[in-house]
C-alpha cells in the first residue's frame, strides 16, 4: 500500500520544516510527500528541497486559490493508493502510517480521518486551544470521537481518501468554509465507506494566540451555515449549542445590570460549567496554568463559533444575502 501525503502551504515555512522532520521518522516507508505552495510570499522551497535525500518529496508552487483547490492540485499529481491530507501545522507520530496501513487492511475503508492531540512541546496556550477543540464539555468533543454525532466526517487536518474515491467523486468543490465536511458528505452519498481510525492521531498546533483562535472559530461557525446551504439535513441540534451558549452568556451579563435575582442563577450555572472545564483540563494536562487557560479557550471556542454561526444564519438564511458583511477570508 502506497500513500501520497499532500500538504497545502501558505506562508508557513517553519511549520512545514517541523512537519517534514516528523515524516522522516515514520516506521512505514511506502509513501511520497507533495508540498503545494499556494501563492505564498514567504515560500518554503529551500526548506522542502533540503529533505530531498530523506524523503520521496516533490515541491510545487501555484497561484493562490485556497486550501481546498490546492489539495485538488496535489490529488492530480499523486501516485498513491491513498491520498492523505495534513495541515502544515501538524506533527505526525512516527507510527502514524503503520497504524493507518494496518487498519485499512483490516477494515477496508475508502476514506478515513483521525483525531488530534496536544504535543508535549506545545505552549500552554496551544495546549489550552487543543483542549477546547477536543473537550467533551465543548462542541470540540464531537470531533475525532467514537461517539461522534451522525455520520463521521473526517477533517482535513488529518484525512485520507482512496484513489478510487478521487476518480469517482473528484476533489473539493469548495476551497474554504467547510470544504472538508462538504467533501465527506459527497463521499458518503456515493456509497463509499468512511471511518474513524482512533489511533491515527496527529499533534495539531492550530493557532498560537487567542486572537488567531477567535478568528479561526468564527470562520468555523460561518462554515457550518455554508454546509447547511448545500446540505440542509446535515445541520444537527448540537451545532446550535455554541450559539445558544453565546446568547445565554450575553443574557446573563444583562441580568447583572437589570435583575440581580436571575443574574445569580445564571452566574451560578456559568461558574459550575467553567469549574468542570478547569478540573477536567487539569486532569488531562496536569497543569493548573493550562487549566485556567482552558477556560478562556473554551469560552472563545463557543462564543466565536456561536457569533459566526449567528452572523451567517441571519445573513444567508434569514435575510438571504441582503445583509452584507466583511467576509474575513
Amino acid at each position: 500500500m502506497f500513500f501520497s501525503i499532500i500538504i497545502p502551504l501558505y506562508n508557513r515555512p517553519q511549520e512545514i520544516n517541523e512537519l517534514l522532520y516528523t515524516l522522516t521518522k515514520q516506521t512505514y516507508l511506502q509513501f511520497e510527500v507533495l508540498v503545494i505552495e499556494d501563492g505564498s510570499k514567504d515560500d518554503a522551497k529551500a526548506i522542502v528541497e533540503s529533505y530531498a535525500k530523506k524523503l520521496d518529496i516533490r515541491y510545487f508552487f501555484k497561484e493562490n486559490e485556497g486550501q481546498g483547490f490546492t489539495r485538488n492540485f496535489g490529488f492530480e499529481r499523486a501516485k498513491g493508493d491513498y491520498f492523505i491530507i495534513f495541515d502544515s501545522d501538524c506533527l505526525i507520530p512516527s507510527d502514524y502510517l503503520e497504524i493507518v496501513k494496518n487498519y485499512l487492511y483490516e477494515h477496508d475503508l475508502d476514506a478515513f480521518g483521525g483525531p488530534d492531540a496536544a504535543h508535549a512541546s506545545f505552549t500552554p496556550i496551544q495546549k489550552a486551544i487543543s483542549y477546547a477543540m477536543t473537550s467533551p464539555f465543548t462542541t470540540g468533543g464531537i470531533r475525532g470521537n467514537k461517539k461522534h454525532v451522525g455520520r463521521f466526517h473526517p477533517r482535513s487536518f488529518n484525512m485520507g481518501v482512496s484513489r478510487e474515491v478521487w476518480e469517482k467523486v473528484g476533489g473539493f468543490i469548495l476551497t474554504r468554509l467547510g470544504e472538508d465536511i462538504e467533501y465527506s458528505i459527497r463521499i458518503h452519498e456515493n456509497g463509499f465507506k468512511i471511518g474513524l481510525i482512533p489511533a491515527a492521531k496527529v499533534y495539531h498546533k492550530r493557532r498560537t494566540s487567542f486572537s488567531q483562535f477567535y478568528k479561526q472559530l468564527h470562520f468555523f461557525g460561518r462554515a457550518r451555515i455554508n454546509i447547511y446551504k448545500h446540505f440542509p439535513n446535515e445541520l444537527k441540534l448540537v451545532h446550535f449549542f455554541p450559539a445558544v451558549f453565546t446568547v445565554g452568556f450575553i443574557f446573563s451579563v444583562f441580568c447583572n445590570f437589570i435583575y440581580l435575582p436571575l443574574a445569580y442563577v445564571c452566574n451560578f450555572f456559568i461558574l459550575i460549567y467553567f469549574m468542570l472545564i478547569f478540573f477536567h483540563s487539569w486532569s488531562v494536562n496536569k497543569s493548573i496554568k493550562v487549566a485556567f487557560l482552558s477556560i478562556i479557550s473554551s469560552f472563545i471556542q463557543l462564543t466565536a463559533y456561536g457569533l459566526g454561526f449567528i452572523q451567517d444564519l441571519f445573513r444567508r438564511v434569514v435575510f438571504k444575502g441582503k445583509w452584507k458583511v466583511e467576509s474575513g477570508e
